[in-house]
C-alpha cells in the first residue's frame, strides 16, 4: 500500500547547467557542459557514465547541496536553491548519526522540522518499510552495511521529498544484499511512484531499476544519450530482453559487447 501519493509532484528540469571548479593549483576545471533534460513526475533515471565524469556533481546541484556556475535547475517549477527536505538525498556511505539509535536517526528529520509530534507514528512505518523491525533500539554500530543503508533510506523517506536522489547507494554491498535492496527500492518506487534518480557505475543496476537510462560523456560531461528502458517489470537479468538492453547501453557508452 502506498505510503503516501506523490504522482503530482517531482518534475525535475536541467536547463543549460554548466559547473566549473578551481583547482587548488588554480587550474580551472569544467565538470558538467551545458547539460540539458527534464526528469518526468514519477520517472526513475539512472545517471550512468565514464568516472568522474560529474554524475555525483549533477545530483549534488539538484539536492542543492552545490550551486551552478550558470544554468539553472527546476522542481516543479521553482528553482532550486539550497537544500529542502523535498529533495530526499541517500549518499554513498549511509552518514548515519552514531550516537542515535535507528529510531532517533529515522526520526532527525522530522525533529529538524519541528513536526515530529504530530507525525511520530511515521516513524515505525518507516522502519517497517524497509524492513527494520525488531531494531529500533540498535546503534549503526550494531548494523550491517545494508542494514545502515535501510535506515539511510528511511531517514531519506520519512519527510516525504518529491524525489529522492541517491548516490550510488549499493556500491559498497556484496552481491546478495545488493540485488535485495534494488528489489526492495523497485518495490517502493512502485507503490509510491516519487521520482528517483540515481547514480550507479553498475549497468545491470541500471536496467533492472530504471524507466530511462541517462548515459554522459566523460568530462566536461554532456549528456550523450538518453535510453528509455520500458521492460516489463519484473525484471529478469537472464533474460534476452534485458541482456539486448544492457548491451544497448554499454555500446553507447563505447564497450562493444559481441552477441
Amino acid at each position: 500500500m502506498p505510503l503516501y501519493n506523490q504522482t503530482s509532484l517531482g518534475k525535475i528540469e536541467i536547463k543549460n547547467v554548466f559547473k566549473q571548479f578551481t583547482s587548488p593549483a588554480g587550474e580551472v576545471i569544467v565538470a558538467l557542459n551545458h547539460l540539458n533534460f527534464t526528469v518526468e513526475s514519477g520517472e526513475f533515471i539512472s545517471l550512468i557514465g565514464p568516472s568522474g565524469c560529474g554524475k555525483t556533481t549533477l545530483l549534488r546541484l539538484i539536492a542543492g547541496l552545490a550551486e551552478t556556475t550558470d544554468g539553472e535547475i527546476y522542481l516543479d517549477g521553482q528553482k532550486v536553491t539550497g537544500t529542502s527536505y523535498e529533495r530526499g538525498f541517500v549518499f554513498q556511505n549511509p552518514e548515519l548519526f552514531k550516537w542515535m539509535n535507528i529510531e532517533k536517526n529515522v526520526a532527525f528529520g522530522l525533529k529538524a522540522r519541528s513536526v515530529y509530534k504530530e507525525k511520530k507514528e511515521d516513524v515505525q512505518k518507516y522502519i517497517d518499510l524497509v524492513g527494520l523491525r525488531g531494531f529500533e533500539k540498535s546503534y549503526p554500530h550494531h548494523l550491517s552495511g545494508g542494514m545502515a543503508q535501510r535506515v539511510s533510506l528511511a531517514r531519506a523517506l520519512i519527510n516525504h521529498p518529491r524525489v529522492l536522489l541517491l548516490d550510488e547507494p549499493f556500491g559498497s554491498l556484496d552481491t546478495s544484499t545488493r540485488s535485495t535492496m534494488q528489489q526492495e527500492l523497485v518495490k517502493i518506487w512502485s507503490d509510491n511512484r516519487m521520482t528517483m534518480a540515481m547514480v550507479t557505475h553498475d549497468v545491470d543496476e541500471a536496467v533492472f531499476l530504471s524507466t530511462r537510462i541517462v548515459i554522459m560523456t566523460s568530462r566536461p560531461a554532456q549528456v550523450k544519450e538518453i535510453i528509455v528502458n520500458d521492460l516489463p517489470r519484473p525484471r529478469e537479468r537472464n533474460a534476452p530482453s534485458f541482456m539486448e538492453m544492457r548491451n544497448k547501453i554499454l555500446n553507447t557508452m563505447g564497450v562493444h559487447i559481441d552477441v
